[in-house]
């Protein structure tokens, strides 16, 4: 049985030398890398996101005046579920590129998100979830709005339709308390264990 010795601080700069790893921990490790075209593509949706914002802005501004106060309020909700898909976005493109590939060292940068300094995987999917219940709670409220025309041939739901809306947003508030409690419950078991 051999010990491997405690690696040595590097005396001119203070750091510990980069361990070697095997071939077989090299490739698991390196394969995390294989997620940075996914954070790559996510930035394109957001540029397909900034486009749509553009249309939905254009059209509100150029019709104004011939838009009733409803279709006003529908066209501004629209353009709030558009950027709150696009903060969706961001958090999981940063949040997840930190936590799962590489570190950003974006410490003491001027435009660090508040939020960046204290991400980790579960801190992640509470904010998702929490992203999650804010975009369907736009879209159910969008539906609310136009719920005074059911069953008038300028219904776009049904009244089966917005019953799935309200149980699909009401699964999202449940699913985000339960990954909350759990985390609790989480944290608490560390917390019993470190004393």
């Amino acid at each position: 049985m051999s010990v491997e010795p405690e690696p040595r601080t590097e005396p001119s700069t203070g750091l510990r030398p980069t361990p070697r790893l095997g071939l077989l921990p090299m490739i698991i490790f390196g394969s995390r890398w294989l997620q940075l075209p996914l954070y790559l593509g996510l930035i394109v949706a957001q540029c397909v996101y900034i486009v749509l914002f553009i249309k939905e802005l254009w059209h509100v501004s150029w019709h104004m005046l011939e838009l009733t106060e409803q279709q006003i309020m529908m066209s501004v909700l629209a353009l709030i579920d558009v950027v709150m898909i696009s903060n969706l976005l961001v958090m999981v493109i940063v949040g997840g590129y930190e936590t799962f590939v590489s570190r950003l060292d974006l410490q003491g940068h001027p435009d660090e998100p508040e939020w960046l300094g204290h991400v980790n995987a579960s801190v992640l999917k509470i904010k998702l979830a929490m992203a999650i219940i804010g975009i369907s709670s736009i879209a159910l409220l969008r539906t609310f709005i136009e719920a005074g025309n059911l069953g008038s041939n300028r219904a776009g739901y049904t009244e089966t339709g917005v019953m799935w809306q309200v149980l699909i947003h009401l699964t999202f508030v449940i699913s985000a308390i339960g990954i909350a409690f759990v985390d609790r419950l989480g944290e608490s078991a560390t917390r019993k264990h470190e004393d």
